[in-house]
């Protein structure tokens, strides 16, 4: 069992705990907070918190996290955009959508799914029962390119060039309004948001975060780049194009909360992937072209010249 420490701010104050333990707790609904309340897992100065009791914005809470219950993953006929395969890695082009792994909210229907019926049990173990073969994530709402190890030894040779940037992935996206040069280099850590912890932010604490960004052309009111990790961070572009002042079009999390018509979740898309072949040494590079929905944003922003 976990126990977190929460200290609520002054802007909480009047918040009902319930719902503010929703807000800062990642993965967790109000009714599972409801749950942890009614099982006396709150706590104020020692003593259990009803659901509906609201914060004064100066208490200090603490919560008790029961132990994760293991999930398995199945294998589950779902179509696969398979753009390169051998022995030893499989590489798909993810639609917007489709969670990678199995996790609480998503316990099946997931990349890992449709690859476990794919590959059967060709799989790298290194991930762990819910993520096999799963080298590196792509957020639910963004497409395009991941690679997934089907033995041990890709998976660890793959896991290798990631931390030595041999393992190269290239993003397209739009981004809101008009970036000033014409390249340049977002070097900031990324860390939890101190506040919603459901967000990622930069944070003076976090992790190194590397994003190099190239202008491929420019429309009023908006910027189509292309992006290169050096670093892989959760929600990286995304937040790193959010603290240049241009969030990344139809990013609800970290831009404008309105969704844009035509448009799910975020116009970013992997459209590059580059590696060394774990077993025969030799460069691998392959692309995937922009969905139709990218295209057709697009397609508006020229209309609009």
């Amino acid at each position: 069992m976990e126990t977190l420490t929460l200290q609520p701010n002054k802007d909480d104050a009047g918040k009902r705990i319930d719902a503010w333990l929703a807000s800062v707790l990642p993965d967790t609904t109000r009714s599972a907070a409801a749950r942890l309340l009614e099982e006396g897992s709150v706590l104020c100065a020692g003593k259990p918190l009803a659901k509906n009791y609201r914060l004064t914005g100066d208490e200090t809470v603490e919560v008790s996290l029961p132990d994760p219950v293991p999930l398995d993953a199945a294998p589950q006929d779902i179509p696969l955009d398979i753009v390169y395969e051998d022995g030893d890695v499989i590489v798909v082009n993810k639609p917007k959508g489709l969670v990678v792994h199995p996790a609480p909210g998503h316990p099946d229907g997931t990349l890992v799914n449709a690859l476990l019926y794919h590959c059967g049990d060709s799989l790298s173990g290194v991930g762990g029962a819910l993520r096999p073969g799963i080298v590196h994530r792509i957020d639910r709402d963004t497409s395009g390119l991941i690679i997934a190890a089907k033995n041990d030894f890709a998976h660890q040779k793959l896991a290798a060039q990631l931390q030595d940037h041999t393992l190269a992935r290239t993003y397209q996206c739009v981004v809101t309004g008009n970036l000033r040069e014409d390249s340049g280099t977002v070097d900031a850590p990324i860390g939890r948001h101190p506040v919603d912890r459901k967000k990622m932010a930069v944070v003076a604490n976090g992790r190194p975060a590397v994003t190099h960004w190239t202008v491929l052309a420019r429309y009023p009111g908006f910027t189509y780049v292309e992006c290169r990790l050096e670093t892989g961070r959760t929600h990286q572009i995304r937040v790193h194009m959010a603290y240049l002042g241009h969030p990344i079009l139809g990013d609800t999390v970290y831009g404008a909360k309105k969704p844009v018509p035509g448009l799910q979740g975020q116009c970013l898309h992997a459209v590059g992937l580059r590696f060394v072949h774990p077993r025969t040494g030799e460069m691998v590079e392959l692309s995937c072209p922009l969905p139709e929905e990218f295209r057709e944003q697009l397609r508006k922003l020229e209309a609009r010249m």
